[in-house]
């Protein structure tokens, strides 16, 4: 067996830190809505139809507390069903890192994706590679969101594998074209519609540069080819769905984002610039200059590809009328291929010759000093920080300042420094209460769980002045929805879970009693028709 050699090994490295940061469980927080819950129980019904045997193209077809599920297809569900097998029949649901498991894997490869991609963007550089892949590996968005169960982390895991695949096909290495299409069918099973701006982008990319070790009828052949179990899917569902299976690019999909005004949607373009400015750091301050350097190479490889993923990512996320904080995950992948080679120029060649603005460049270690400081500062007036801060700022602080000295040796342990710290912080974070935000920032419904399993299983269940809560769904076992969503049948007692403000008086033909509390103010109440 060949040793992979220091790059190699500097790689796998990475990826276990990925691994680390992605899969251990920490504080069980539950599930959050809307897509968590979603994503969950669309799997546990897969889960449901292998335990059954189900015939092939009924397992393919999923469905949502019995419904015909037409928002998502199934890729990263039928992934996630079989780890649920033990849980079936079971009186509660599966724990929550169980149903994050194989998200979080499929977004760990983003990490050595960004360094395989680069590097064979830029062969030459093969530090700049590994610096691509330590960018992705400590930004948080990417851990963060690709911890949760959602499709997000894998669909940018899937855009990467596509990309390499089609730089691949440049020199030219076979299957690669067929590997770039199995990479599309992923993205045709996670969220159909960005295949287009993903493939579109690296097709063009490819067409710009014209290598001379490209052969086009090969490469398309293995697309389309690699394409056919995607497309064969798609072509299932509508046959089986008719036109209801067209919401996915429709109605829920592509059209939705595109034209309509959505949750988000009054912040428009500045939500996802927001999120990169917030999400950014501690690489932020290289973009801007990592852009310009790109601009300047343009026509060679390793500035055209990097640009210009960027530019297709944000040109396929910015014009949409609906904005939500995750629409912008692919803009990240770009993001560290940019930034990863200049973080790896402060580091060997502190001179940073050619590149735009090397003189405010060669202040940044000391930018990032001042960071560390005011981090540990802020850990100290924070106490509900003081475990998190700590080893960013001093990583910030320790490596800033040994990146700004003249020994290169010195440099290199200034960026260990500075990147162990991060990881670390970041580490703390996702083993704590507070990395879970930003789904739709509801609190969690573990009390109306417990009382939803106390309810009455022969009786309807309803919310009281509330929108659905999948998680809420989910943890009951049981669809809990809006009493205007839920029949009831005529002279049958009701159940109505509240919170705050009970059903007093009840709704109309009933009389509402307390049958039980809970936390955070929900209560659980019977309403027995009234005569």
């Amino acid at each position: 067996m060949k040793h992979p050699g220091p790059w190699g090994a500097a790689l796998l490295l990475l990826w276990l830190a990925a691994l680390l940061l992605l899969l251990p469980p920490g504080v069980p927080l539950p599930l959050r809505d809307w897509d968590e819950g979603i994503v969950a129980r669309v799997a546990l019904e897969r889960a449901q139809a292998l335990a059954r045997g189900d015939g092939f193209p009924s397992l393919l077809l999923p469905t949502y507390w019995g419904q015909a599920y037409l928002n998502k297809p199934p890729g990263l569900h039928l992934l996630i069903a079989p780890l649920l097998l033990p849980w079936l029949g079971a009186d509660t649901a599966p724990p929550p890192a169980v149903v994050r498991l194989v998200p979080a894997l499929a977004a760990s490869a983003v990490v050595p994706l960004a360094a395989v991609i680069r590097r064979e963007i830029d062969p030459a550089d093969r530090r700049g590679a590994l610096a691509a892949a330590v960018v992705a590996l400590t930004l948080l968005p990417l851990t963060r969101h690709g911890r949760l169960a959602m499709l997000d982390g894998a669909l940018v895991s899937a855009q990467g594998l596509l990309w390499w695949q089609l730089l691949r096909a440049r020199r030219p290495v076979p299957g690669a074209g067929l590997l770039a299409g199995l990479a599309g069918s992923g993205l045709l099973l996670l969220k159909a519609p960005v295949l287009l701006p993903t493939l579109a982008a690296g097709l063009v990319l490819l067409a710009l540069e014209r290598p001379e070790g490209l052969r086009w009828r090969p490469l398309l052949l293995g697309l389309l080819l690699g394409l056919l179990p995607g497309l064969a899917w798609h072509g299932l569902h509508l046959w089986s769905r008719g036109e209801a299976a067209l919401v996915q690019w429709g109605g829920d999909g592509a059209a939705r984002v595109l034209l309509g005004r959505g949750e988000g949607s009054d912040l428009g373009w500045r939500l996802p610039l927001l999120k990169v400015l917030e999400g950014g750091w501690p690489w932020l301050p290289l973009w801007p200059f990592a852009m310009a350097w790109a601009w300047r190479q343009r026509r060679q490889p390793r500035g055209l590809w990097p640009l210009g993923l960027q530019l297709a990512m944000a040109l396929s996320v910015l014009p949409l009328r609906t904005q939500l904080p995750w629409y912008c995950h692919p803009l990240w992948l770009p993001f560290a291929l940019l930034t990863g080679p200049l973080l790896a120029a402060l580091v060997t060649d502190p001179r940073l010759p050619g590149v735009p603005g090397a003189a405010v460049l060669r202040r940044l270690p000391w930018f990032w000093g001042l960071l560390g400081s005011l981090l540990l500062l802020a850990s100290l007036a924070l106490p509900q920080a003081r475990p998190l801060l700590p080893p960013a700022g001093l990583g910030l602080l320790l490596g800033g300042l040994a990146l700004g000295a003249t020994s290169p040796a010195r440099r290199r342990r200034g960026a260990l420094l500075l990147v162990a710290g991060w990881w670390a912080s970041l580490l703390l974070l996702l083993q704590s209460p507070h990395w879970h935000w930003e789904l739709n920032e509801q609190p969690p419904v573990g009390p109306a769980v417990a009382l939803a399993r106390r309810a009455s299983a022969d009786e309807p269940l309803a919310l009281w002045q509330q929108a659905e809560r999948p998680s809420l769904s989910w943890g009951a076992g049981r669809r809990v929805l809006p009493l205007a969503r839920t029949p009831v049948p005529a002279g049958a007692t009701l159940q109505l879970l509240s919170q705050g403000h009970g059903p007093v008086p009840g709704p109309a033909g009933h009389r509402c009693q307390p049958a039980a509390s809970g936390q955070d103010g929900w209560r659980l109440w019977r309403c027995p028709a009234t005569p």
